[in-house]
């Protein structure tokens, strides 16, 4: 959880030079013009964000709290399974989001239904063998820890 909360601080910088860049380029003049395409535009942006550092084994927040994302088989991620993962990920929001829409429910069901939605995830990934997230499962990868090295290793590798 803290990662996330990691993550998530890391994307708001990201999110932010990337939305002043579209708004910018797009002179936008009002928050609601260009909605859908800036949705995109920052979707798009954060699976390049994700493809590109999960392919390399982990994001800045991933590095911090020395989690990697490997395969199945404890390879490096190619390309386009981080992508997959990427794709997959988004589960955690589109189905409490499309219920809200479909329904036609007023907006603040849908911060009722994502949180439940993010829960009955997160109980899932308990009750995995593996401790692994519905998603990771789907596009067979799986998180790992990589603690970095102790003192002693290193002073073992001099001698």
């Amino acid at each position: 959880m803290a990662c996330w909360l990691y993550e998530g601080m890391l994307l708001f910088g990201v999110l932010f030079i990337a939305d002043y860049l579209f708004s910018t380029l797009s002179q936008t003049r009002h928050a609601l013009e260009n909605r859908h395409p800036q949705q995109f535009f920052l979707f798009l942006v954060l699976g390049i964000y994700f493809t590109w550092f999960w392919s390399r084994g982990q994001t800045l927040a991933m590095k911090t709290w020395h989690i990697r994302v490997v395969s199945r088989e404890g390879q490096p991620l190619s390309q386009k399974q981080a992508l997959l993962r990427y794709v997959l990920s988004w589960l955690w929001f589109i189905p409490p989001w499309g219920l809200t829409w479909a329904l036609g429910l007023d907006a603040r069901f849908v911060l009722v239904l994502s949180l439940a939605w993010i829960l009955v995830w997160m109980l899932l990934a308990r009750l995995h063998r593996d401790r692994q997230f519905p998603h990771d499962v789907l596009a067979r990868t799986r998180l790992v820890s990589s603690e970095p090295p102790t003192r002693k290793d290193k002073d073992k590798d001099k001698d």
